[in-house]
């Protein structure tokens, strides 16, 4: 079943050091000392067991070199209420779900398309499969998970979320600052190292492979990828 539109999708970039490094440019890789943050269109989000669609805007093999569309598997906070000016002690409060999610990105767009922005690259129509929610009663610690991404079975991404830059409470309060949050919005907290861009050569997505995002104790995602013409 397709999950509800959320009100907002706020997702976090270069969030685990390993991921920031495959795709850094030269020869140092400068982390971030704030939380990178960019939106996705609340349209995008898919449920489990629904395609990710290739419109043929996403096809751009003809750049050079070529940039397609990549997978990013992630933890996802799903807010339990309106929160603003949260503090870090008392993020878990404002938490009503976890997911596992997929921030799918189209990285020409993301990267060259958008004008310096990466939300065009991350919001085209089944962008943002998520998978079933899961209380967060259910979770001891946000920061203990093991998430696994693996393309038609392959394992391509592992890790654990302790090796988050800005852990999921510090992301709430840092991004609750002034601005109310509304409840059901959802927070993507990062991939990390594994992605096709960040591989030699490059693997993105094509018609008929299949995305599962796996996270320990919170469930499996798994979404087909198929062409639209």
């Amino acid at each position: 079943m397709r999950p509800p539109r959320p009100p907002a999708i706020l997702g976090i970039g270069k969030n685990y050091a390993d991921h920031a490094a495959e795709l850094a440019t030269g020869d140092a890789v400068r982390l971030p000392e704030q939380p990178v943050v960019f939106h996705k269109n609340p349209a995008c989000v898919i449920g489990s067991g629904e395609a990710i669609e290739l419109p043929p805007v996403v096809q751009t093999e003809h750049c050079d070199p070529p940039l397609g569309v990549d997978y990013e598997g992630e933890l996802a906070v799903i807010l339990g209420c309106d929160a603003r000016d949260v503090p870090e002690a008392q993020a878990r409060d404002v938490i009503a779900a976890v997911a596992c999610a997929n921030d799918v990105s189209q990285r020409w767009w993301q990267w060259h398309g958008g004008g310096g922005q990466w939300c065009r690259g991350k919001s085209f129509d089944s962008f943002c499969p998520l998978g079933e929610p899961v209380p967060i009663e259910r979770i001891d610690d946000l920061q203990n998970l093991v998430l696994t991404t693996r393309l038609n079975g392959e394992t391509m991404q592992q890790a654990n979320t302790s090796a988050m830059i800005f852990p999921v409470a510090r992301l709430i309060a840092d991004l609750s600052q002034g601005t109310t949050l509304l409840a059901g919005t959802v927070i993507l907290t990062g991939t990390p190292a594994g992605v096709g861009a960040g591989r030699k050569p490059p693997r993105f997505l094509r018609d008929g492979d299949r995305v599962e995002v796996e996270i320990g104790g919170v469930g499996l995602l798994s979404n087909p990828v198929r062409q639209r013409s």
